[in-house]
């Protein structure tokens, strides 16, 4: 909880920034970029939280990484580097995301199905849950769960929509037990 505190203020204030100076596009697009580095190699987070490594060159890999990206991503980093809170990176960044897409009207979903989605068929979840939701779009992250048998799980926000076969067979099992 207190993780999510801490990356939501750094959020907001890079959001303001971005905001302040027209650049919430592009710095929402760097970010995203990070955050996929960082999530590909683990290594990146392991080197610049570890104590055994001087904070010189835990920047000067911030800035030989991102030295293309807007300084004010570069600058977040660093700033959280500098206030060893480098293992809030990726949630300062979720958090951003959250933010900028609440204030474009988008919701995230994730949507779980047996094959992967056609693009006929996402704009048709989009359509249906951007209404039922009162937001403008959706961005769909679409993952493949051969499990469902069936149907489509779709996660938005803390809510659940449980649309899949195997979804109804446990509902009815529950049922019959119960």
């Amino acid at each position: 909880m207190k993780d999510t505190i801490v990356a939501h203020k750094y959020a907001l204030a890079l959001f303001q920034l971005a905001e302040a100076n027209n650049l919430v596009d592009q710095i929402e697009e760097e970010v995203k970029v990070v955050k996929e580095i960082f999530s590909q190699d683990k290594q990146i987070l392991s080197f610049l939280t570890s104590p055994k490594i001087g904070k010189d060159k835990k920047r000067e890999l911030i800035n030989e990484a991102f030295g293309e990206f807007n300084p004010f991503v570069i600058n977040t980093l660093l700033l959280l580097l500098d206030r060893q809170r480098a293992q809030y990176i990726l949630t300062v960044i979720d958090e951003f995301i959250q933010i900028s897409y609440e204030n474009k009207g988008i919701a995230k979903a994730h949507v779980e199905s047996v094959r992967p989605l056609k693009d006929e068929e996402k704009e048709a979840l989009v359509s249906v849950f951007a209404k039922k939701l009162n937001k403008k779009s959706l961005e769909i992250e679409n993952t493949v769960n051969e499990e469902l048998l069936g149907g489509l799980k779709i996660q938005i926000g803390n809510r659940i929509y449980d649309g899949s076969l195997r979804g109804k067979l446990d509902g009815l099992k529950r049922e019959l037990i119960g």
